[in-house]
């Protein structure tokens, strides 16, 4: 009776500590992501208007915190449609994600992407995140709708991306 209770003990013991160990392990990779990630996503902020916290945001949902498939081999952060070499390079993974040089250019290419759009002049150096994602939803950058706003917002609060759109200063023009 004893040996089932100390086995018992010692699973339940041994799993919470493998849930905590991933559970930090996920902060980190976050930390490290926006660490990583956070200069050009600022440079652009100040270039375009667009909220550093917006494309960080969108970028670690997207990119599962850059350790999704189509993040490793495309270096496609968010989940923008296009062509890619898979197929020419031999790899047997397809995928209908656009394929970028550098993680940067993907950063890039989604600036070009947002400030194409009818509303971006409307937003164009505001802040306000809640704004800036129902735009980008209901404009067709995510089919999942409210849940894909409800889950990019978690993690800009989540990580206080919000913090990096301090540095906004770009006049509305």
């Amino acid at each position: 009776m004893r040996l089932r209770k100390h086995i018992r003990r010692t699973l339940l013991i041994g799993g919470l500590c493998v849930c905590s160990m991933f559970a930090h392990a996920q902060t980190r990779t976050a930390k490290a992501y926006i660490k990583e990630y956070s200069p050009v996503a600022v440079s652009l902020m100040q270039e375009t208007g667009i909220p550093a916290s917006v494309m960080i945001g969108v970028a670690m949902l997207e990119s599962g915190m850059g350790t999704s498939r189509n993040a490793k081999m495309l270096k496609n952060h968010f989940g923008i449609v296009g062509k890619n070499n898979l197929a020419k390079r031999g790899e047997t993974y397809r995928s209908k994600y656009r394929e970028y040089k550098s993680v940067d250019e993907s950063y890039k290419h989604f600036a070009r992407v947002i400030a194409k759009k009818k509303w971006f002049s409307q937003l164009k150096g505001t802040t306000d995140v809640a704004v800036w994602l129902k735009h980008m939803s209901h404009s067709g950058y995510s089919s999942a709708g409210d849940i894909w706003i409800t889950r990019v917002s978690a993690m800009i609060k989540r990580y206080k991306l919000y913090e990096l759109d301090g540095n906004l200063e770009l006049a509305k023009e």
